[in-house]
């Protein structure tokens, strides 16, 4: 569970901000954890994941001492650009991004709550499948739908998940899933407390893509 436990993401405040400079730290190594599913298919959230983490990166660059939070980045950007604001820059970014991230919680919490295919428990399309319905499905075309799909069939073994997690060493499940369940504890406040932010800032959007 290297992969997981090497980048922790940090305790939240009692005020749920997130600093800007930690999360993009902590954020930065997510996509790799697309190539443990195995399939070229799941490169393309992978690469959309890379490309609104290089946003959001590009506006935090311009003016850290201006960017410390995340709320600091879309609150400016909505000052900014009244008309276009929120699907502008990293507020758009942001909004993507945290979709891509609550599909990995979802996920993983799905693995360590044991939820799985009694006639093929060592198969995850359960758990995926629960993590696109749940995260970005409604957000997404039946050409983008079918996609998944073709990736959904292409998932590999849980066995094999978590040796790759595990960056290839032979760890017993049940040691890799407590890595899993240590790692959600920072990681899903900081997901919940994006999600919180975009629904007080009325910074949410509905289409499709």
């Amino acid at each position: 569970m290297a992969l997981l436990l090497d980048n922790q993401f940090k305790d939240l405040p009692p005020d749920k901000a997130i600093d800007t400079k930690l999360f993009l730290e902590a954020v930065s190594h997510i996509p790799s954890f697309f190539d443990c599913l195995g399939s070229n298919v799941f490169s393309v959230i992978k690469s959309d994941i890379n490309g609104n983490i290089t946003k959001i990166r590009a506006v935090h660059m311009k003016d850290p001492a201006k960017y410390v939070t995340l709320q600091d980045i879309v609150e400016a950007e909505r000052e900014a650009h009244a008309a276009e604001w929120p699907k502008v820059g990293a507020t758009l970014a942001l909004m993507w991004l945290k979709r891509g991230l609550r599909f990995i919680q979802i996920l993983l919490q799905s693995l360590a709550d044991g939820e799985r295919d009694e006639n093929n428990p060592n198969l995850i399309r359960v758990n995926i499948t629960r993590a696109y319905e749940q995260a970005l499905k409604r957000y997404h075309g039946w050409i983008v739908q079918k996609i998944f799909h073709v990736a959904l069939h292409a998932a590999p073994y849980k066995s094999n998940f978590l040796k790759a997690l595990s960056k290839g060493e032979e760890v017993k499940e049940e040691d890799c899933l407590a890595n899993v369940r240590q790692f959600l504890v920072n990681y899903t406040a900081t997901v919940d407390a994006i999600y919180e932010m975009y629904t007080n800032l009325k910074a949410e959007l509905d289409y499709t893509v």
